[in-house]
C-alpha cells in the first residue's frame, strides 16, 4: 500500500512536506466544478471559462495574504478536472490537494446503485494509489463525502462508510458535506464505526448550523468542526457565523476548527462582484482579531489545523 509519508501532504503536483507550508489554507474550495441541474450555468466554475480567473484570485492572494494551501473538495460526480487543478496551482504558484469520494445523493454516479460497501472502497482506492483517470495524479483527502438531513439515507450512509474503509487504508483524511450543517453527528459515528479516529474528520458547513451544542459535541469527539462557508451571507449571516465560531473557541475548542469560504459557482468569484476566494481574510478574521483574536490562534484556525487534519500529525491519540 503506498501510503503518504507522514508529515507529507498529497498535492496536485507531489507529495510536499507540511513544514514547507508557511502561509494560511483554505480548507474547504472549489477551483473547477459543474453542479449545474437547472441548465442555467450557475453553479459551475469551467475549466475554460473561469480557470483564469480563479488562478488570478489565488495568485493574488498568495501575494496579499501568503495564501499556501487549497483543499479542493470537487469529487466523483461534480465536475472534476485533475488537470485543470494542477494548472492552477503551478500557475497560481499555491499547492492544491484533489479530492475523491462521492457528493450528497443528488449527485450520486450510476455505480454507487449497485456496488456494496466493499466495492466502493475499492474504487476509492485505487484511485488514491494509481490517479485520477488517466492523469496520474493522486486525491490527497477523501471528500466532500455528503448527506443530507438529520439522518443520511442508505446510499450515503453507504457512501460514507466507504469513505472511511479507503481513508482507513490509505492514510488519508475524510472532509464531509452536511447539507446546510444538518447530520453532522450522525455521519461521525458511521465513520468511526468503520474505525476512522474522529481526528481524521471534518465536518462540513457547521457554520450554516445555528447550534453550538452539536458544535461543541463534534469537537468533544475529536473531530474538526467545518466554518467552510463563510461570506455566504444568502445562507447564513457572517455575524452568525462569528458568533458560533466564538462560542466554540470560548468552549476550548480552538484546535477543532477549519475556515473556508466553499466558492461553488462563477458568480462567487471577485471578478464577477463576488466575495472571492479571499473574503475569509479580507473580511472575516479582521472581526475575529476585533474580537481578540491574536496572530497565533489565527494562524492555528488558518494554517495548523488544516495541516494536522490532513496528515494526522501532531495529534494526542
Amino acid at each position: 500500500m503506498n501510503r503518504p509519508v507522514p508529515g507529507a501532504l498529497r498535492t496536485v503536483t507531489g507529495d510536499l512536506p507540511m513544514t514547507s507550508v508557511y502561509g494560511p489554507a483554505l480548507a474547504h474550495e472549489h477551483l473547477v466544478l459543474d453542479l449545474d441541474t437547472r441548465g442555467d450555468g450557475a453553479a459551475v466554475l469551467d475549466p475554460g471559462r473561469h480557470a483564469a480567473a480563479v488562478t488570478a484570485e489565488l495568485a493574488g492572494l498568495r501575494e496579499k495574504s501568503g495564501l499556501s494551501l487549497v483543499v479542493e473538495l470537487t469529487c466523483r460526480g461534480m465536475g472534476r478536472d485533475a488537470e485543470t487543478l494542477a494548472r492552477i496551482s503551478r500557475d497560481a504558484q499555491v499547492a492544491v490537494v484533489a479530492a475523491t469520494g462521492w457528493y450528497y445523493q443528488p449527485f450520486h454516479t450510476p455505480e454507487i446503485a449497485d456496488a456494496d460497501v466493499d466495492e466502493l472502497a475499492g474504487t476509492l482506492v485505487r484511485e488514491i494509489e494509481d490517479g485520477i483517470g488517466t492523469t496520474g495524479i493522486r486525491p490527497g483527502v477523501l471528500g466532500e463525502i455528503g448527506s443530507h438531513g438529520d439522518v443520511p439515507t442508505a446510499p450515503e450512509a453507504k457512501v460514507l462508510r466507504a469513505a472511511a474503509r479507503a481513508a482507513t487504508a490509505t492514510g488519508l483524511s475524510v472532509a464531509t458535506h452536511a447539507q446546510l450543517g444538518r447530520g453532522g453527528p450522525a455521519q461521525l459515528e458511521l465513520l468511526t464505526a468503520e474505525g476512522l479516529p474522529a481526528h481524521r474528520v471534518s465536518i462540513g458547513h457547521q457554520d450554516l448550523l445555528d447550534d453550538p451544542g452539536i458544535h461543541r459535541e463534534l469537537a468533544a469527539e475529536g473531530a474538526y468542526v467545518a466554518f467552510d462557508t463563510v461570506g455566504k451571507t444568502s445562507y447564513q449571516s457572517d455575524s452568525t457565523r462569528l458568533r458560533l465560531l466564538l462560542s466554540l473557541l470560548d468552549a476550548g475548542h480552538a484546535d477543532r476548527i477549519l475556515l473556508s469560504c466553499d466558492i461553488s459557482r462563477h458568480g462567487y468569484l471577485r471578478g464577477e462582484g463576488g466575495q472571492g476566494y479571499g473574503h475569509l481574510f479580507d473580511n472575516f478574521l479582521p472581526h475575529l482579531s476585533e474580537a481578540g483574536a491574536d496572530e497565533d490562534l489565527l494562524d492555528l484556525l488558518t494554517r495548523r489545523n488544516t495541516l494536522r487534519f490532513l496528515t494526522g500529525v501532531g495529534e494526542e491519540h
